[in-house]
């Protein structure tokens, strides 16, 4: 039959949006910008702090003076959620590269038939890794207003944790796209 000549659609998509995925979540995970601090009292005006998972930073918005490395004088990387975060995102991006290895392995390119089991098996793999990194995005954006920072101050959401929201997401639907290859598996 030639219809299995083609790589089925659903394999297709999930490694189009697993890879995009990883790549958030990685930028995500690295950058310094979970949240930015502004409107710090007795700071000048302009100066802004960008916390990630890993590292905070200070910039003042006039010069675009950057310095990070700063001191962590009210206990921001104790706390559970930044904690949890360290975890779970190194985690996360690990089990999303082996998903996408076993995805590879599965939906072939060099072989006639795709595997439709080990691709459904790369599937939940990156399912789970997705989840993985989205908990903790998400209970730090639940937290977000607690964490400690300076009295006074402004925060908002840094980009890093929206590039993890959206990288998350990604691998949980490219996951749930590969797992559908199960389907075809036992259909056969």
């Amino acid at each position: 039959h030639l219809l299995g000549m083609r790589t089925p659609t659903v394999m297709i998509v999930g490694l189009v949006l697993c890879p995009c995925g990883i790549l958030l979540t990685l930028t995500g995970t690295l950058a310094p910008n979970w949240r930015q601090v502004s409107l710090i009292p007795n700071q000048p005006i302009d100066l802004v702090w960008e916390q990630g998972i890993w590292d905070t930073c200070r910039e003042r918005q006039s010069s675009h003076d950057r310095l990070c490395g700063q001191a962590d004088e009210l206990g921001y990387f104790e706390q559970l959620p930044v904690r949890v975060a360290r975890g779970m995102m190194p985690t996360s991006l690990v089990l999303t590269l082996l998903g996408l290895v076993v995805a590879a392995l599965g939906v072939r390119c060099w072989q006639k038939e795709p595997r439709h089991l080990l691709a459904g098996v790369a599937g939940l793999v990156l399912l789970l890794s997705g989840l993985i990194s989205l908990i903790p995005a998400s209970w730090y954006t639940h937290e977000l207003w607690t964490l400690p920072t300076p009295a006074g101050s402004t925060l908002v959401v840094g980009y890093s944790l929206v590039l993890s929201y959206l990288g998350s997401c990604l691998e949980i639907l490219g996951g749930l796209a590969l797992t559908l290859s199960f389907h075809h598996g036992c259909k056969d």
